[in-house]
């Protein structure tokens, strides 16, 4: 657990309710915090077609908008947005990755924070972006509600998560101890459905250039007992089917 300040960095609003000077309620990422460099190879190897991004991208365009990264990371895919939105806005909790997503991507602010403590304005985005972070139903009403708080009317937040019903690495989630006693696809539907959000499917692949960094990412996010097998299963193979969900909130407009 790391416990940080936001006063030394720019963008901190003094007596602003979401920026709180210190936070505890933040644990760090097990793969990206431990090994960003690996983390790099598996962003670099995550759907290379392009399907994820073009259903965010009809679910809520961003060309023009302002855009929030909310647990943006080291900043892998702020280049991307900042060359399509007008405004980009990269959030982030771990103060290891912070100074490498600013270093990515110079023209994008990047500022400490969660989703529970967001340290923007009111109505002052018009799109949040959140890939694998934050949102695990049950317990994140607090997160989605200062979302919506920095949203403006009729902005939207798309959440990408796993699919744990279809693909092969939804296979190795079921078969992973730590990640199938996680598995609540059917109350995270029932959670996001409550909320009216959008519910759309995505297959896609992680496909790698080489075999050796394929199985080392496998091995960053799998244990042992799990990965092994596999890929004894699956010489030489270069990757695997990828099914995701993403799910889509629209703040309420005027």
């Amino acid at each position: 657990m790391t416990v940080f300040s936001f006063s030394a960095y720019e963008g901190f609003q003094p007596g602003h309710r979401s920026a709180v000077r210190d936070f505890s309620d933040f644990a760090r990422s097990p793969n990206q915090a431990q090994d960003p460099e690996l983390y790099e190879l598996e962003n670099q190897a995550f759907d290379r077609s392009g399907l994820v991004l073009a259903a965010m991208r009809e679910l809520a365009p961003w060309a023009g908008q302002t855009l929030l990264d909310l647990g943006c990371g080291s900043g892998y895919r702020l280049p991307g947005y900042a060359a399509e939105a007008a405004v980009v806005i990269g959030v982030e909790p771990d103060p290891t990755l912070l100074p490498l997503a600013a270093d990515r991507c110079p023209e994008v602010r990047v500022l400490p924070g969660s989703a529970e403590h967001i340290p923007l304005a009111d109505a002052s985005v018009d799109v949040v972006h959140a890939r694998f972070t934050y949102f695990f139903p049950p317990d994140c009403d607090a997160g989605l509600a200062e979302v919506m708080r920095v949203l403006r009317p009729g902005g939207a937040l798309v959440v990408v998560d796993n699919d744990q019903r279809h693909g092969q690495f939804a296979d190795l989630l079921a078969a992973s101890p730590w990640a199938a006693a996680l598995s609540r696809a059917d109350a995270t539907d029932a959670w996001w459905e409550a909320r009216a959000a959008r519910r759309v499917e995505v297959m896609s692949r992680w496909q790698f250039d080489r075999r050796g960094d394929f199985e080392a990412v496998l091995r960053m996010e799998f244990p042992d007992e799990v990965v092994t097998p596999w890929l004894s299963g699956h010489p030489d193979v270069l990757g695997l089917s990828y099914g995701y969900v993403l799910f889509a909130v629209r703040a309420r407009g005027v």
